[in-house]
């Protein structure tokens, strides 16, 4: 086990998952509510998204204590037609609105082939990637997207313009095997900023930049009056593609939602005022096209893993292979690794909203 400042507690899933739902119950969160953010948190974690999991539950506790998300109704239908929906999140948790638009895209997509969702009133809903497999797990190719607060900075630009505006995508394979991708359109996702920061560690070269558009190295620098950097980085190394693909979020989210959309969102951690992002989720059959899709997309992931290592490599991985090692590691430890840091700062929250604190083990 390593000590001091890189030491960390092992918690059992279970336990992370009754902790969050403790938590935000505790402030007024329906169970089932509570139910929907403790998974997709929870999922985060074990996937190795630390940025997205329990990093995060402070901030969810904090909009329902202020009243900037909601428990007190469900998401409801605005406007729909066979294939696509136009969903009313009322505000409540992000979690708890994708879920339902994804529950509802799915239900289409088996009755007309494709279900494309969008929503607005919606916030903070974790990883993009729960969503879209939430339609693997039914046979189908699944699709989510989602704007963010402004913490991104336009190609030749200084300030902040555009949110991480995440990307997923994933499409069912042979016996369980699926292909998964879940990208910020950021160089990297401000949450591992923030770890960063609280490591008291630097970020390497093609995060961010500092509040003049100069890159830094510095996580402060960047999280205190500067932004990241669209994926690829400077423009030298292609981040305009990334700026791009930013923009495109925006198309399918807060712009065809009628949410807010670009600098109009809420600033990061501003929890004055309400969110209102906008969402989307995309759910298709493959079985309304080619027949044989789910073998061609082994064969396609077969040939991609099977090729020879460059030097120094051990193994060639697609989407979804990180995120599956992470969970036998996790599996095989008996639960999920948190720095102690965090563990601190969980501490203290429990014992604000005067809860059991988290049950942790030491790492042998």
């Amino acid at each position: 086990m390593a000590s001091g400042s890189d030491s960390y507690k092992l918690v059992e899933l279970t336990e992370a998952r009754e902790f969050i739902e403790r938590c935000i119950e505790s402030v007024g969160t329906k169970p089932k509510h509570a139910t929907a953010l403790a998974e997709v948190l929870v999922m985060a974690d074990y996937r190795g998204h630390y940025s997205h999991g329990m990093n995060r539950l402070e901030m969810y506790v904090d909009d329902i204590k202020r009243g900037t998300s909601v428990s007190d109704k469900e998401p409801t239908v605005v406007k729909e037609t066979v294939a696509t929906g136009y969903v009313d999140g009322g505000n409540l948790l992000g979690p708890v609105v994708g879920k339902f638009c994804m529950e509802l895209a799915i239900k289409k997509a088996k009755e007309a082939g494709i279900g494309w969702v969008v929503a607005n009133g919606s916030n903070h809903y974790s990883i993009a990637g729960w969503y879209s497999m939430m339609a693997v797990e039914q046979g189908l190719l699944g699709m989510s997207f989602t704007n963010t607060s402004p913490l991104v900075v336009p190609t030749r630009a200084k300030q902040c313009l555009l949110g991480t505006n995440p990307i997923s995508c994933a499409a069912p394979a042979k016996d369980g095997d699926s292909f998964v991708l879940d990208m910020a359109t950021s160089a990297v996702a401000v949450g591992k900023v923030e770890l960063c920061d609280r490591k008291e560690s630097s970020i390497p070269n093609g995060w961010g930049v500092d509040a003049k558009g100069k890159q830094t190295n510095d996580p402060k620098a960047v999280l205190n009056g500067g932004g990241l950097l669209p994926l690829g980085g400077t423009e030298e190394s292609s981040g305009y593609k990334g700026y791009g693909l930013g923009m495109m979020v925006e198309v399918f989210c807060g712009i065809m939602a009628n949410g807010e959309f670009g600098p109009n969102i809420r600033k990061w951690r501003d929890a004055e005022r309400v969110a209102n992002l906008g969402q989307c989720f995309v759910a298709i059959d493959p079985g309304a096209f080619a027949p044989g899709f789910e073998d061609r997309m082994q064969r396609m992931m077969d040939i991609c893993r099977s090729q020879e290592p460059a030097e120094g490599e051990m193994e060639v991985l697609v989407p979804g292979d990180p995120e599956r090692k992470h969970m036998k590691k996790v599996e095989d430890e008996g639960g999920l690794q948190y720095h102690t840091n965090l563990i601190k700062a969980l501490d203290v929250l429990a014992s604000e909203l005067k809860v059991e604190k988290i049950k942790t083990k030491s790492i042998v």
